[in-house]
């Protein structure tokens, strides 16, 4: 069994990375309490689940880094994490948060893929 290439681990870790940095500022925010850890992998579970299906839906391994891929998983980890938290995880989904949750995973999935490309147009001048 060949491992995986090295961008396509880096961007899955990135894209995990997004999704926890996001729960945890949001749980931060709130004043959430109970155990940090535990109460993170809740509120992530759904949109980790969701990730792994944009990654397949995008088949992400292509071109992991590549904006149009990023917004691909984008789009599916927040609208699939959002009925699994909602369905699945008995959660809240209240407007509030579909657009905040909307908004930062956006900014995060899609960002790093923005620095990734800017520096590898430069490396290319």
């Amino acid at each position: 069994m060949s491992s995986l290439p090295r961008p396509v681990v880096r961007a899955a870790l990135l894209d995990v990375a997004s999704i926890l940095l996001f729960v945890a500022v949001g749980r931060r925010s709130h004043d959430e309490g109970g155990s940090v850890l535990g109460g993170i992998v809740t509120v992530a579970a759904p949109f980790l689940i969701a990730l792994a299906v944009g990654w397949i839906v995008a088949r992400a391994w292509r071109r992991p880094a590549a904006l149009e891929t990023g917004v691909v998983i984008w789009l599916v980890t927040v609208s699939l994490g959002m009925v699994l938290r909602h369905f699945v995880f008995d959660r809240g989904t209240a407007l509030p948060f579909i657009i905040v949750a909307t908004g930062v995973t956006g900014l995060l999935l899609l960002g790093w893929r923005l620095v990734a490309e800017r520096i590898d147009e430069r490396r290319r001048a």
